[in-house]
């Protein structure tokens, strides 16, 4: 670590795997309208499949901040792509949580990183804070936009306040899973940056 101030090719990095992982989700979310179950079942698909790209990110994080920017550019795409500001504060804590956590290792800890990518994947469940805090509006929406009353009455059967516990811990769980699953796949990247 040559400075604990990040220079312009750390912003590029985190703004070229923000991206990535925008991409991932947005494919991710494509399958949410086959099935509003499949809604629900972002906790896991999101963690496993952006773990890949993540891990990636991981061994180029070497500074503290690079995680927390990355949540602050999610709650901003969120926002803009209609999600609304309900889940920001969960994003951005999220980040900085995972940040200090990796930080603590000294980004050369993987089992911080496993820590980190599962905290940091509780940014996932910001895509409910909608459906659960304005759920009549929201449903109201849904309907006008063309899904049918069975779409909506299963998707809020699934994601509720009831429910949003247990989604917050799969995402935690999940991020887990898939930093181990990850690390398996860009194995040489680790191994070069030095993550025991």
């Amino acid at each position: 670590m040559n400075s604990s101030k990040l220079q312009a090719k750390d912003f590029i990095t985190i703004g070229i795997f923000t991206a990535l992982l925008i991409v991932v989700e947005f494919l991710c979310g494509m399958l949410g309208y086959i099935h509003p179950y499949i809604v629900a079942s972002y906790v896991i698909l999101i963690p496993i499949v952006g773990s890949i790209p993540m891990m990636l990110f991981y061994t180029k994080v070497e500074k503290f901040g690079m995680i927390s920017i990355m949540s602050v550019l999610l709650a901003i795409i969120m926002f803009v792509l209609g999600m609304g500001y309900l889940g920001a504060p969960l994003i951005i804590a999220a980040g900085v949580a995972a940040d200090l956590i990796a930080r603590s290792g000294k980004y050369k800890s993987f089992k911080k990183t496993i820590l980190s990518h599962g905290v940091f994947c509780l940014w996932i469940c910001a895509n409910y804070f909608p459906v659960i805090v304005t759920a009549d509006s929201y449903r109201e929406d849904l309907i006008k936009e063309g899904y049918s009353t069975e779409y909506c009455d299963n998707l809020f059967r699934a994601i509720n306040s009831k429910t949003i516990s247990v989604l917050l811990i799969l995402c935690f769980v999940f991020g887990c899973i898939g930093a181990v699953i990850g690390k398996k796949v860009v194995k040489k990247h680790f191994e070069k940056a030095g993550i025991v």
